[in-house]
């Protein structure tokens, strides 16, 4: 992906007119396969500066697929009057350094942290042992293993980064079911049972955050079916995923 910023700067007495053009060209920009992602804002310190930014799938996929697309010339219709009061218009990649603030608390944190995960995989496992579908899989578990699934999600869930340091990360978790063959009825009882033991346990209720943590839940189940099925060769290395409130890991189609 790549990231275009145009800086503009446009006088007061035309500033409503301005972002009421783009309310309007936005509604091609949104309907082009190309965009990620848009947002238009406005200098609080200079507020005849506005940054209109524009994810793209690729600076190929914006130059040759919009600009050449269906989708452009409704676009630039609505936006002509201002290109004049363009002052830059680059694309710029994103790097390595990035992160959230604090303002707004983890879904480790919110969940109760270490404690809470492992109350929750504690009262989990016990369920999946007595479970007819899935216990046979389980078997031979290792005592840890409540454990260290609960150091999993809580990495995932943006706590400490005890399994990558602990227990060797993604690699390791993805060697857990390469070849298991898990069926789809497993994986939905696996899903069923968790969250049964997340109102056993006392996880929090609110909307909010149970839909942020079925949402990994049926993400992560859905890739570990997929992983596990014979002849499957997911990539060997990748970071352990980091789930936030409504946000998934970046969706890149496969080419």
């Amino acid at each position: 992906m790549i990231v275009e910023y145009i800086r503009y700067r446009i006088h007061a007495d035309r500033a409503q007119e301005f972002e009421t053009a783009y309310r309007r060209a936005a509604v091609p920009l949104a309907n082009a396969p190309q965009c990620v992602d848009y947002e238009l804002t406005r200098c609080v310190d200079e507020p005849a500066c506005y940054v209109l930014r524009i994810t793209w799938t690729s600076a190929e996929d914006h130059l040759e697929g919009f600009r050449k697309g269906p989708d452009f010339p409704a676009f630039l219709a609505e936006i002509r009057p201002y290109v004049t009061d363009i002052e830059e218009m680059r694309h710029y990649e994103v790097t390595g350094v990035r992160g959230r603030g604090s303002s707004v608390p983890t879904l480790y944190d919110w969940a109760g942290g270490a404690e809470a995960l492992d109350r929750l995989t504690e009262t989990f496992y016990g369920l999946v042992r007595k479970d007819e579908l899935i216990g046979p899989l389980f078997a031979h578990m290792d005592p840890g293993h409540p454990r260290y699934v609960a150091m999993w999600l809580g990495e995932v869930f943006g706590g400490p980064d005890r399994y990558t340091r602990e227990r060797g990360g993604y690699p390791h978790m993805l060697s857990q079911h390469l070849g298991k063959g898990i069926t789809e009825p497993q994986r939905r009882r696996w899903v069923n049972l968790l969250l049964d033991a997340a109102d056993e346990v006392g996880l929090p209720g609110d909307p909010e955050f149970r839909a942020a943590f079925l949402g990994y839940i049926e993400w992560g189940t859905r890739l570990a079916f997929a992983n596990s099925q014979p002849g499957a060769a997911p990539p060997a290395q990748a970071p352990v995923p980091h789930w936030g409130w409504g946000v998934a890991p970046p969706y890149i189609p496969k080419g």
